[in-house]
């Protein structure tokens, strides 16, 4: 057991290090190898010497549990990431992960927003929050968000000096440690002079109380100096209360999701939408097309004078 410990330390540090992963995806990693070496310990296994069939084993176990089939391919993916990375530094001479096929992933459609209804969450953002600067900073989150398709982490984490100046540009650090160049559009670069107003006024007072000033946009008194992530999609329900909207509908994803699809609609090229959400893979965009089919095609159903509908 504390061998299988130590693989998965060294493992997530190299991965760290070389791969430049980003924290959540490191996290990712450990709590799905550690499963697996906890399930190793119970059958009194190891990883310096289990086969491929006590893998195979293991995935049918999670199936026996009712794991969501995209939680048993990030398993299997972690693991095939640990056993590649043994197999390379000579702890096993084989790898017994390389030739499991894994369940795949369902066919899902990401969900998303209709522009009326983000502009109802946009609206909401100017009255969600006890406070002018409470507003200020919600509503400058959300025309960010919605001008730019950022993943949650990289909106939360800006740092302030990526957006002074009021730049037509922003430089992101996305995943993976990649940066990328997005656009803001005139709402988001509107609300960012207001909140960076604001913003400095805080910074001031701050600074006349001798104490540091922050360095994020949106800065928290907590660990990491700036608004959580899950700080981010608590608030963004309260949005969509306010805006008359099913809150289990609305999240940062959706909103990336809605970005990118209006993108689209509207007659964005597709590798031009793939740089701004930063995919690495044009695969992974495409998936908007078949949104942008199903809404055409769910438009002449319900309005198509000769559908059954």
């Amino acid at each position: 057991m504390q061998d299988d410990i130590r693989w998965i330390s060294t493992f997530l540090q190299a991965t760290a290090a070389e791969a430049g992963a980003a924290r959540n995806t490191l996290m990712a990693y450990g709590r799905d190898l550690r499963d697996f070496s906890d399930w190793c310990g119970r059958k009194q296994l190891d990883f310096a010497t289990l086969g491929q069939d006590q893998i195979e084993a293991y995935l049918i176990d999670l199936d026996a549990q009712g794991l969501a089939r995209a939680t048993r391919a990030r398993r299997l993916a972690s693991i095939r990431q640990m056993f590649r990375f043994a197999y390379a530094e000579g702890w096993r001479d084989n790898d017994p992960a390389s030739r499991i096929a894994g369940p795949g992933k369902a066919a899902k459609l990401p969900q998303t927003l209709s522009p009326s209804e983000v502009t109802a969450l946009l609206d909401a953002a100017r009255r969600t929050g006890r406070t002018d600067a409470d507003r200020l900073r919600n509503i400058c989150l959300m025309e960010l968000l919605y001008a730019t398709g950022l993943r949650v982490t990289e909106l939360v984490s800006l740092p302030v000096n990526a957006v002074r100046g009021d730049p037509r540009m922003i430089m992101v650090n996305g995943k993976g440690n990649k940066d990328r160049m997005v656009p803001l559009s005139d709402p988001a670069r509107t609300s960012l002079t207001a909140w960076l107003a604001e913003w400095d006024r805080q910074a001031s007072k701050l600074r006349a109380a001798r104490k540091p000033e922050p360095k994020a946009l949106f800065p928290s008194r907590g660990k990491a100096g700036h608004l959580s992530r899950v700080g981010f999609f608590l608030l963004l329900k309260d949005m969509a209360i306010t805006a008359g909207l099913d809150p289990a509908r609305v999240s940062p994803h959706v909103l990336r999701h809605a970005f990118a699809t209006h993108m689209l609609e509207g007659g964005a090229d597709l590798r031009a939408i793939q740089t701004l959400l930063g995919h690495a893979d044009i695969g992974t965009t495409e998936i908007y097309t078949h949104v942008l089919e199903e809404r055409l095609k769910a438009l002449v159903l319900d309005h198509h004078p000769l559908s059954d509908s």
